[in-house]
């Protein structure tokens, strides 16, 4: 093909390396009144009495608000579409305030100093109350987080909010204690995994001003730019004609910008003063006041015969859903549709959880969306009962991994896998770290071990039968294309890879196709870039548009050279007649249909909407090395060899840079990252002095490879990669921990101390 399966740099690569304004901060408009957020310093606690009277004397404040002030109706922060499975249980400012950090008041002055020094001014009072922090408790506590009455859901959940239960599913297929009872072999323990930070380059930021229409616009660094326009239209409730939304470049999002952390306070202050406004958060407002992946401590059994094959997995979670319930249902569900159909032989299933109120920092989207956490107990239940059985653990995983054609137990009636090379990226990634020809544990001298380990991930591409994109392509005056759609490009390159999509149909050179991307104003609808939908689900529809355009503009062609359409061949620059004797550029073309009248005049665009009834699962297998410092119990990631399944590979370049940022994510919530809360709730991790992410020297070296299997269901064959790419890290390294010294770490992260206090004694130093 001409431009799908090439390397190009990303579209936007020159200005940004130019340093041109790009980010939402670029564009603050020098007016803007500042915002500054009063936040709670206790866990848990009702508002009694709150004065604000000596705050708006001071010079340059412009307005102060609180839970007073603000409207009533409840919503979501949960950037997914209606309607949603999150628990409408936020306002804009509230009576309660669940963790420390949560909003007390706005503070609005003219700038940030001025802010600053009026925030103490204003005098709160509080009925503290003993907070829910211990996962354990939670169910049926004495405190209730959410005692309200109008909580709102749109499905049932399995909420129980009156006592902390934020949401509860559970899926059961067959006999699972028959089942295990006719097991040779049962494996069964407890594995937890923290809750992780997001840790985005760009901090939340959102402006907002008042159009010469009256209307209310919203400039933010967000993934969702129509999620939070319907959001802000129910808090405020103002029709979403009223409300525009528009996305300048992201620095990083990884998920935290699937929740409107920002832009509802900035719509509400600029709404209610009829002037610009922006709130920036700093560095401990973003580590604290945003999202986190869930915290889950996990029980897990998996039974399997003589011959290895598993027959049963019993997977539960108890889940900190934080403060609010969002994404608590996705995530859960979601984990268990992208980890148990990993191993398909089974005979009874049951997967689970109960997500709890607690008075931490909300739950939310992170990279991986529940697949991470599920993957983690599962893959290090199977390395063990391959230890238990005696045999190579990738020769157990090749002898229960899913094929094509067959189907889960846990899976729809009509859901089946569709496409996959499964078998043959477990044989890549084996020949790349040498794992039939070398030990899996040995001594590297007198102070280090070495050890390999491996594990297994699926994923999913968008969301079936729910989400939809839709994108437009335009021909302009110049013969020249713009590509409209409401993805989100934040880094990632998806707008250089749905540019080569559709410039595979067209024809044209891609410096000729320019994207403009994610204004509710401008592009048509899309849910917006999470769920690793970006590629599979709005790809595709960027390729239908490419199609109905380029037929429009053939028949345009035969109008103007009388000729019949079949008999003409574009190349998206020139249209030539089959025989040679009549040639036209879409240059010469375009401004003729632009400047004339007549019924065969006017603007040619291409328009489609697409989803699908699917959502295949891109697979990964990887293998980690490490060595690990006997003395201190210190890991050191060496290698880490990768093979994904992507599906067709647009963009290799882009593709690769995918997977090596997602592996250093998972590296990071393998051995350094964790979210740490006092004795009083107070986060202890909010800033990157004690919240540790890895850098270039932490990471090893990274080897990756693809295979490339086709998807029927989809554009060109592609699936996703941006999520999968997260999920192997932390059960491998945990494998490659214990292969080296013995260690079974089962809370993550896997910091020294748990590695040498869980080290075989024979090879402490």
């Amino acid at each position: 093909m001409k431009h799908v399966g090439k390397s190009y740099k990303k579209v936007d690569h020159k200005g940004i390396l130019s340093g041109k304004p790009a980010y939402t901060g670029d564009f603050i408009p020098k007016d803007a009144l500042v915002i500054k957020v009063l936040r709670s310093p206790h866990a848990m606690a009702r508002i009694t009495d709150i004065d604000v009277s000596k705050a708006l004397l001071a010079p340059g404040v412009e307005a102060v608000y609180t839970y007073k002030d603000v409207p009533k109706t409840r919503f979501t922060l949960a950037g997914q579409s209606y309607p949603e499975p999150s628990a409408y249980d936020a306002l804009i400012l509230d009576e309660i305030v669940r963790y420390v950090g949560d909003e007390v008041a706005l503070v609005v002055a003219r700038d940030e100093a001025t802010a600053l020094k009026a925030m103490p001014l204003i005098k709160v009072k509080y009925e503290v109350m003993k907070p829910v922090l211990d996962l354990h408790t939670a169910i049926d506590n004495e405190t209730i987080v959410h005692p309200e009455d109008d909580i709102h859901f749109n499905m049932n959940v399995g909420a129980e909010p009156k006592r902390n239960i934020a949401i509860s599913y559970h899926k059961t297929v067959g006999d699972v204690e028959g089942e295990l009872a006719k097991c040779d072999h049962i494996v069964e323990g407890t594995y937890y995994n923290q809750a992780t930070v997001q840790s985005a380059m760009e901090p939340f930021q959102t402006f907002g001003y008042i159009d010469a229409l009256g209307r209310l616009v919203l400039v933010s660094s967000t993934q969702i730019v129509f999620h939070v326009r319907r959001h802000v239209s129910r808090a405020l409730g103002i029709p979403t004609s009223k409300i525009r939304v528009i996305k300048p470049r992201i620095g990083g999002g990884f998920g935290s910008k699937q929740t409107a952390c920002t832009e509802l306070m900035v719509a509400f202050v600029t709404w209610k003063l009829q002037k610009p406004a922006v709130l920036v958060y700093e560095r401990k407002e973003a580590q604290t006041c945003s999202t986190t992946r869930h915290g889950r401590d996990w029980n897990i059994r998996i039974g399997a015969d003589k011959d290895g094959i598993i027959k049963v997995i019993d997977m539960y979670a108890l889940t900190d859903a934080g403060a609010h319930g969002t994404h608590a249902f996705t995530t859960t569900t979601a984990a268990e549709h992208k980890s148990v159909p990993l191993y398909n032989k089974n005979t009874a299933v049951h997967y689970g959880s109960e997500a709890v109120y607690m008075n931490h920092s909300p739950g939310g989207a992170f990279r991986g969306y529940g697949a991470t956490e599920a993957l983690w107990p599962l893959e290090c239940a199977v390395n063990r009962l391959a230890d238990e059985l005696g045999m190579d653990t990738a020769e157990l995983r090749q002898k229960n991994l899913i094929a094509v054609g067959e189907q889960s137990l846990v899976y729809d009636e009509d859901e089946y896998m569709e496409s996959g090379l499964f078998q043959e990226a477990v044989e890549k990634v084996k020949k790349m770290a040498g794992w039939d020809e070398r030990p899996h544990s040995w001594q590297i001298d007198d102070r280090y071990r070495g050890g390999l380990g491996m594990s297994l991930a699926l994923q999913g591409s968008g969301i079936a039968k729910i989400d939809t994109a839709s994108v437009e392509i335009r021909l302009g005056d110049d013969g020249r294309y713009t590509l409209y759609t409401g993805s989100s490009d934040m880094g990632m390159g998806s707008n250089t890879v749905l540019a080569q999509m559709a410039c595979e149909i067209i024809g044209c050179p891609m410096e000729y196709m320019t994207v403009v991307e994610s204004d509710t104003d401008v592009v048509p609808f899309d849910p917006g870039s999470y769920a690793s939908s970006t590629t599979y689900v709005t790809g595709t529809a960027a390729k239908m548009a490419a199609e109905e355009l380029v037929k429009k503009i053939v028949d345009t062609f035969a109008k103007f050279m009388d000729v019949e359409a079949d008999t003409i061949e574009f190349d998206g620059l020139v249209a030539t007649t089959k025989d040679g004797s009549k040639t036209m550029t879409v240059a010469e073309l375009a401004p003729k249909l632009l400047v004339n009248f007549g019924p065969t005049y006017g603007q040619l665009s291409g328009f489609a909407s697409w989803g699908s009834h699917t959502s295949p699962p891109p697979f990964m297998a990887s293998i980690a090395e490490v060595k690990v410092d006997t003395q201190t119990g210190q890991v050191t990631p060496v290698n880490f060899y990768s093979v994904v399944d992507c599906g067709t590979v647009i963009n290799p370049t882009l593709a690769r840079v995918q997977v090596e940022g997602g592996v250093v994510q998972g590296i990071g919530m393998a051995l350094y990252e964790d979210v740490r809360y006092s004795a009083s709730g107070k986060l202890e991790t909010d800033t990157f002095m004690t919240y540790k992410i890895p850098t270039r020297q932490d990471m090893g070296t990274l080897h990756t490879e693809f295979v490339e299997s086709y998807e029927p269901t989809s554009a060109y064959g592609v699936k996703s990669i941006g999520e999968v790419v997260i999920n192997t890290a932390c059960p491998s390294i945990q494998h490659a921990i214990k292969n080296a010294v013995g260690a079974d770490v089962r809370t993550l992260p896997m910091t020294p101390e748990k590695v040498f206090m869980g080290m075989d004694e024979k090879y402490k130093v």
